[in-house]
């Protein structure tokens, strides 16, 4: 927690109110003494103005159910608050002999509204007592006969005492409530006189860590004032600045930690001085045949500067797909050939390496650079061929994927690591490379590092993950290139779509259709690519010809059938996700995404990407079932995954900035999902939500920079030297070291 403690503890069992019994509870929630207790914030807030009318709600769903929201309004689950009087209850059972039960009850107004329980229907039919009133807290719904439903609701019994307090204007605090407390029977009364006991006792025991001048600057109160105020607020208007403190002082502490890195880093560690004058890198550009843009010529800048330090470079570049990364990885290889240092540049797929591959071996053709492929597919010859030429320095370039980490492969100077949709990599993977690199090196030297993302990471994952990198943006789109139309296409239109594409091929195009799954599947109803491959050749575009693309294929046959597509001998490439990475065929400039709906907002974004890679103007049709068309109201499903999908399908046809589409998916997904269960370098967050709090993290980045600019030593935060002084102790403490 962000405070120091100046006062000795107590453990949570000698707290008025808990005893041995219920410090069992408290134990398992990871609060041990009385100080814990204090930072048990709640979850939520009951007042006058935060109670709804049953007529409110009825209100609120109909419009929620009939327009869907913009994309930057995600909040599908919002719960709402009732205060009602239980005027029936009863045990039903269904066909298959189920037992539920329905509580009725009644607000002020005389309005009704049930509660259904489908666990433990006895239990909760002894916990209701009629004319006893409930405060009542959940996702509310409307049931085969247009009632107000709650299904599950969270529940707080109100005496009479409370009653009173809320009608003279109180806000009472509702706590979150686990399993542990439930079986301890601790309730939110009861936890609402322990917590104020903790106040009482407590509070006195812990100083703050941030010095005023920056509360004050910031508008923040106090701690001790903060703290009170969130468990029993005076102001409840005051709620949320009194909760962004915390959320600031978690990410003040997180950036000074990422800050330090930094400086270890750079204080500590050296790596090869590149000379930039080389002339080789001047020949290169002027053999381009377009020009580079103000984007990709300001990242060559900064890339360039970092390898000519004498310090490791630790660079993200991010842009989006198509904007001209891999030419600027390039500038930087060239670079380390001539400094007769190798390069070598890693890849998530077999696909997206061999494009890499080709891609760096024709635009190097005439140049004197020897590059090799390295991929787990090639045989045992092969390998041992190629990792020889490559241990004795014979090989400038290596391109490859996990292989090239894994076996007996020995480089010889190593001096440029890069690694291609980053995100895709496990931290370990990514290390155990860095780490083969500076054994080629040797002396104490570490290789220079670039790391590479074509989906666009959302800022505030950017400041968290990557806060001890440099980044780079490329936004700015090549020249000549137009922004993809976007369509979402019904299946009611499919005609009309099929014509369109006709049209378009007869003129010269090519087309993608991707599917979900290879093959057809009993348990799911979607599309798969094989049967609609059929499909499409024999029945719709028989005119054409139509190849068919998927991941149990082999190596060879894949790139067969691409190198087939791009050579203009397929009209028509039918396909599964295996394309989301890897081909540039700059005549293919329709795309189709079948069942677009089982895809999230980065995979569309990715798959989209693969056309309107030349000059022409490309087409993205999103296909999907009519339920989710908002058009048709009354037939739009009311649960939040349909309001999900309808909301990634409409921001993928109003924008192709990737990363505004990164941030709605932020807030869709959150950072677990977006990030992948390889990426360990999320830090666990207790206030900070990393898709929303991007205003306060940018705060706390510009603070953490001032104070160990201007206050390195810690001269004036005392207090915050002792708290990071007790935090440096422990390694693992937010993920960094």
């Amino acid at each position: 927690m962000f405070y120091n403690l100046i006062a000795e503890p107590k453990p949570i069992q000698f707290l008025k109110g808990v005893g041995p019994s219920r410090a069992k509870a408290f134990h398992k929630t990871g609060i041990f003494y009385d100080v814990d207790l204090l930072f048990y914030f709640p979850r939520s807030y009951v007042n006058r103005s935060s109670l709804l009318t049953i007529k409110q709600v009825y209100g609120k769903i109909l419009k929620d159910n009939f327009f869907i929201q913009e994309p930057n309004s995600l909040d599908f689950k919002e719960e709402v608050t009732i205060l009602g009087k239980v005027v029936e209850k009863e045990i039903r059972t269904t066909r298959d002999r189920k037992k539920y039960l329905v509580v009725k009850i009644q607000d002020f107004n005389g309005d009704f509204a049930n509660l259904i329980y489908w666990q433990y229907p006895d239990y909760y039919e002894k916990y209701f007592e009629i004319n006893q009133f409930y405060i009542i807290y959940g996702i509310a719904e409307l049931g085969i006969h247009n009632e107000i439903t709650f299904h599950h609701p969270e529940t707080e019994r109100f005496d009479q005492a409370e009653q009173f307090e809320l009608q003279k204007g109180t806000t009472i605090p509702i706590y979150p409530l686990n399993s542990y407390f439930k079986s301890a029977k601790i309730n939110n009364r009861i936890l609402r006189k322990i917590i104020s006991e903790s106040l009482k006792e407590s509070l006195h025991k812990i100083e703050d860590i941030l010095l005023n001048e920056i509360i004050n600057q910031l508008g923040y109160k106090d701690l001790h004032y903060t703290i009170e105020n969130l468990h029993f607020p005076q102001n409840p208007s005051e709620i949320p600045k009194l909760f962004e403190r915390f959320k600031f002082t978690e990410a003040l502490v997180f950036e000074i930690f990422l800050a330090f890195n930094r400086q270890n880093q750079k204080l500590h560690s050296k790596a090869p001085i590149f000379d930039t004058s080389k002339s080789i890198i001047k020949e290169f550009h002027s053999s381009l045949q377009f020009e580079l843009t103000n984007d990709q010529k300001k990242v060559i800048k900064q890339i360039f500067d970092d390898l000519k330090s004498g310090k490791p470079m630790n660079r993200l570049l991010q842009g989006d797909v198509g904007s001209g990364k891999t030419i600027v990885a390039i500038f930087a290889m060239l670079l380390a050939k001539a400094n007769n240092f190798q390069s070598a540049i890693m890849a998530p797929t077999e696909i997206l390496a061999e494009q890499h591959y080709l891609t760096l071996k024709n635009l190097l053709k005439d140049f004197p650079i020897h590059i090799e492929l390295v991929v787990g597919s090639q045989n045992a010859k092969h390998r041992n061929s190629v990792a020889k030429q490559i241990s004795d320095h014979k090989v400038d370039i290596i391109v490859g994927t996990h292989a090239l980490f894994e076996g007996n492969l020995k480089f010889a100077r190593l001096g440029l690591v890069i690694v291609d949709e980053q995100h895709r990599f496990g931290v370990e993977q990514r290390s155990r490379l860095r780490e083969l690199a500076a054994k080629s090196l040797g002396n104490g030297f570490l290789p220079h590092l670039l790391v590479m993302s074509a989906t666009p990471i959302p800022r505030t994952l950017a400041m968290t993950l990557y806060g001890d990198l440099d980044v780079s943006t490329i936004k700015e789109l090549p020249q000549g290139r137009k922004p993809i139309i976007t369509k979402i296409v019904y299946e009611s239109n499919l005609d009309k779509m099929y014509e369109f594409i006709r049209k378009q091929i007869k003129k010269g195009r090519q087309a993608y259709f991707v599917y979900p799954l290879i093959e057809k599947s009993e348990k799911i109803d979607i599309k798969s690519a094989s049967e609609h491959w059929e499909l499409l050749q024999n029945e719709i575009f028989p005119e054409f010809r139509c190849g068919l693309l998927h991941g149990r294929m082999k190596a060879e046959e894949k790139e067969e059938t691409m190198q087939r597509f791009k050579r203009g001998e397929y009209d028509i490439l039918v396909s599964t996700t295996v394309i989301e990475v890897g081909i540039d065929v700059p005549n293919a400039t329709i795309m189709v995404i079948e069942n677009a709906e089982r895809f999230g907002l980065s995979q569309l974004h990715q798959l989209r990407g693969r056309v309107g890679r030349g000059s022409i103007q490309s087409y993205c049709f999103l296909v999907t079932d009519d339920k989710y068309n908002s058009s048709m109201q009354k037939t739009l499903a009311t649960d939040s995954e349909s309001k999900s999908v309808a909301v990634r399908l409409k921001t993928m046809e109003s924008t192709t900035d990737g990363f505004q589409i990164a941030e709605v998916d932020l807030q869709l997904r959150g950072p677990g999902d977006i990030l992948g269960k390889q990426q360990s370098g999320l830090p666990p967050f207790k206030y900070i939500n990393l898709a929303y709090d991007g205003e306060i993290i940018s705060t706390a980045c510009k603070v953490a920079f001032e104070i160990l600019t201007y206050d390195p030593n810690f001269t004036k935060h005392q207090k915050l030297k002792k708290f990071l002084d007790l935090k440096m102790i422990d390694k693992n403490y937010f993920g960094v070291g």
